[in-house]
This record gives C-alpha cells, structure tokens and sequence, in this order.
C-alpha cells in the first residue's frame, strides 16, 4: 500500500505514454516519425528543457478529439491511483492545443468527461490549472484566458510553463492580474533553468501562492528566508531535474539542504512519460538516492496536501492529512 499524497506538478500532455501515442495516432489518421514504441522511447534522452518541450510538442500532434483527452487524464489517474495519489491539481496547455485547430471547449470536455468521474472510478480527487505557455506572447495569454470563461467552474487556477530562460514572470502581470480578478489560484514555473530572480519576481508581480520548481532558490538566502516565513509551498519533481540536467545525479539533488532550511516542499513528477518515474516512483527515488527517513517520506506526503488548493473542503484536507499520520512503513 503506498504512501498517501497529492501531486501538485503533473502535466498532463507529459502523461502520453509510447503506447498511447501510438494508439492515438493510429486512431487519427496521424503519422508518427518513429518505427515504433521502442524507437520513440529512444527519443526521450534530453540534453536540456527545450530539447525536451521539442519532442512534447511534437507528440501531441495525437491529440485530437474530446475522447483522445478523456483517455490520456484517464489512464494517468488510473497510474496515480495505484501510486497512493488521492489528490492531483493537474496542469493543462490549452495555447499548444489551439494553436493546431484542437479548440479550447474539446480539450475541456475532454479532460472533464476523466476529472468528473475521477473520484468515482479511481479514488482520486482532482483540481484543474490552465498554464499559459510564457514562450508565446501575453496577449496569446489573455486571449487563452478569455477562451476559457466558459468554463471557468471547472477550472482552479492558472499557471505558467514552458521554456523558461529569457521570459520572466513580469512579461505575464497583466493576465495574472485578470486570473485575480476571476478569483483564480496562482502558480508559476520559476527557478528551474530561471534565476532565483523570477522566483521573488513570480512571488511580487504575479501574485503566486506556490512554485513550481523553485530549485535554484538556495542561491539567494534572504528569498530562502522569506519562502519559508510565508510557508511558500514549492513543487520539486526531482527525476525530472536529473533528466533535463538541471541536477546532474539523484544524489546530488538539493532536497534535503531544503528541507533542512525548513522549506514547505513537496516532490511530484512534471511529465512522467517522458521522465522515468510516476510520483511514488519519485519518492523511492529520492528515498533511496539521498537516504531520507520514513520520517522525511511522511513529512513529504503532509506538506503536499497543506500544500493544495483545499480551502475549499478543509474536511477533505483533514481527512487526507489522517490518512498520511496514520500511514506505517513497511
């Protein structure tokens, strides 16, 4: 029985198995460059974040129709599931979908006909957050942000991802701005290949309430300071910081010099099919990598549910949190 926890940072285009992909694209008419699942599994080596985004891209060419998006939430909630997941807040990149003529209410529908029935089928409660892709334009941004009013009940908060160097947070005040005003939760990517500038500058500008990343915060002790007195929470996805380089060995990643410095930390897994591991995959990673405790497990799977969007259902929360105290190692 695995450790109860949320994910916080997940993706959901970074779900699309080999095998899925596949299935997707025999099903649309759509011709992959790669032989076959082993070939395209060869692919998933990167050197960097962009080599990386190119390839996730490229893939969701596959992704069609209503169905196509139901199927790709569904079987990831089905993996989270067996994973101890009991909550997901997942990420979704509406400007790669419409870009390619898929429209904003497909990729909704979609997703909703797998979230709707997410606690039903699978156990697993979930939140939606829209990211704006922060390598296009802010006005691509805003536009994103009107195309969604429709379904704004279904949607938590809003986000920011993509290639991060060269496109700070500021160039996105005025969307986040409009997000506050519809009464949306606020995240951003910062801190990953970005200064630790963008995180303080997510933080003032954008209005953020939790960073995804933010692993080059111990660069700059007074932002470290100040992440822990507001009890920022920070989304690490520690397989992932080894693939795109950004850590270059699971032993020398800086989780527990963050814990230690009393950092709100949660470990999740950013896009999965591409990174080798499932959320509990991270955690045995980290686990067995950095020798952490049952008791730093523990504090993990605790700091990821204070760390979601339940003020909503603070019963819930509560209930989760029990589950997690009362959790025994094997």
């Amino acid at each position: 029985m695995p450790l109860p926890k949320a994910e916080l940072h997940l993706h959901i285009e970074g779900t699309l198995e080999p095998e899925l992909a596949f299935g997707l694209a025999a099903r649309n008419g759509v011709e992959l460059p790669y032989a076959d699942t082993d070939e395209l599994r060869k692919a998933y080596q990167f050197e960097d974040l962009q080599s990386f985004l190119n390839l996730y891209y490229e893939l969701m060419a596959v992704l069609r129709t209503e169905q196509d998006f139901a199927d790709l939430a569904d079987a990831y909630l089905a993996r989270a599931a067996a994973q101890g997941v009991r909550h997901a807040e997942i990420f979704f990149d509406p400007q790669a979908h419409i870009a390619r003529g898929v429209a904003m209410g497909t990729v909704m529908e979609g997703l909703w006909r797998a979230l709707g029935r997410s606690e039903e089928n699978h156990g697993v409660s979930t939140k939606l957050i829209m990211c704006f892709l922060r390598d296009e334009s802010a006005d691509s941004a805003l536009e994103t942000l009107e195309a969604a009013r429709p379904y704004l009940d279904r949607i938590t908060g809003v986000g920011l991802d993509s290639a991060e160097v060269g496109h700070p947070p500021v160039k996105f005040r005025e969307v986040y701005e409009a997000a506050a005003a519809l009464g949306l939760r606020r995240v951003a990517h910062a801190g990953e290949e970005g200064p630790p500038a963008y995180i303080t500058e997510a933080l003032d500008v954008l209005g953020v309430e939790r960073i995804d990343h933010g692993l080059r915060c111990l660069e700059d002790p007074e932002l470290v300071e100040r992440l822990v007195r507001e009890r920022i929470p920070l989304t690490l996805c520690p397989l992932s910081n080894v693939r795109l380089r950004a850590v270059d060995v699971l032993a020398d990643h800086p989780l527990p010099a963050m814990l230690d410095a009393g950092l709100l930390c949660t470990v999740n897994s950013d896009d999965p099919a591409y990174f080798g591991g499932y959320v509990a995959d991270n955690y045995h990673a980290v686990r067995d990598a950095l020798g952490l405790p049952k008791e730093q497990m523990r504090a993990l799977a605790r700091n990821s549910f204070l760390a979601s969007f339940l003020e909503d259902d603070e019963e819930r929360r509560a209930r989760y949190l029990a589950e997690v105290e009362a959790y025994e190692f094997g």
